[in-house]
Order: structure tokens, then sequence, then C-alpha cells
């Protein structure tokens, strides 16, 4: 992969709209991109030094204030790299580790009763999730299109893993010893 995971997330708001770090902050905070990247407010600073130093964006005419009111540019490589990386991701299935598999790899470890008690647990939990996520869509509207289409798909796979809990919990035993 040409870039992380952090590099392109930063690298396309920076496409999306020519931004300075804390405007940065801002969108992934408004956007629940901390949901499913691992960018700090911390990091954004760096990532920005990082791309810049490898020429993938750029500040036209660099003020002499402090580096937080620098506006980053993408580049026309930026946006060449950030476009093959991007395609990468979308057209190549990649497996993803999830913590939920490796706790129902351990159901020996517990009475159906616990099981049944955490499935609907986390079945609350999802719904709240489904709800949250609806708010922030809404609240946000009208979103450019990459934000709409990430939030198309956390919904949907959030609300795949509700359909699958909401008939789970509903039964009362079918494990395999």
């Amino acid at each position: 992969m040409e870039l992380t995971l952090a590099e392109l997330t930063v690298l396309g708001l920076v496409i999306e709209r020519p931004q300075h770090g804390y405007d940065l902050e801002q969108v992934i905070e408004r956007r629940g991109i901390r949901q499913w990247t691992d960018i700090g407010f911390s990091s954004i600073y760096y990532l920005l030094a990082k791309l810049e130093k490898r020429g993938l964006v750029h500040v036209p005419e660099a003020p002499a204030t402090a580096k937080s009111r620098r506006v980053f540019h993408a580049t026309p490589e930026g946006r060449e790299v950030a476009t093959r990386t991007a395609l990468v991701l979308i057209a190549t299935p990649q497996p993803v580790p999830h913590p939920l598999l490796v706790g129902l790899a351990n159901l020996p470890l517990f009475s159906e009763q616990e099981y049944a008690r955490a499935l609907r647990a986390r079945l609350a939990q999802i719904e709240a999730r489904i709800a949250a996520v609806q708010a922030a869509q809404q609240a946000q509207a009208p979103l450019p299109r990459p934000a709409r289409e990430v939030f198309s798909y956390s919904l949907s796979l959030l609300e795949t893993e509700r359909q699958w809990l909401s008939t789970r919990v509903q039964v009362p035993d079918d494990r395999q010893d």
C-alpha cells in the first residue's frame, strides 16, 4: 500500500477541501472518523508533515504564523497516490480482525445464560450506536459523497450485526459442544 490508512484519510480530507490541522480535527470529530481509524489529534500534524515531505501536500505561500494555520493543499501526485490507494482498498477485500469472533471462539468458557446476557448487552449497544450514527449523519446533512458512503456502509454493517444479534438472542441453545 502506498499510504497508511491514517495518511490516506488525512490526504483525502485535504483533497476534499484545502485546510489546516485544526480544521481537519474538526472534520474528523464531526464525522466520527475515529470510530474507524486510528488518528489522534496529536498525530494530524505529524501526518501532514509526512505527506508534505513526500510531496503529496503543500502549503502555497506559507505564512509566517504558527504551523496550525498553514493551509494544506493536495498536489497532483498526492491526488494520484490517494486515488490508487483508495481504489485498492475498495476493490480488494481484506480480513479484518474482530474481537467478537475471539469471544465467540471461546463459548465453552461460560454458561448459556452468560452468553445470552452478553448478546443482549451487545444488541443494546449496537442499537444505541446505530441511533448515534444516524443522528450524526442527519446533523451534518448535506454531506459530501465520501462521508455519505462511509455513513451508509457503517450503518449497513451495524444493521447486519443487529439482525444477527436479534436472531441469536432468541435461540436458547443451539451450540454443539
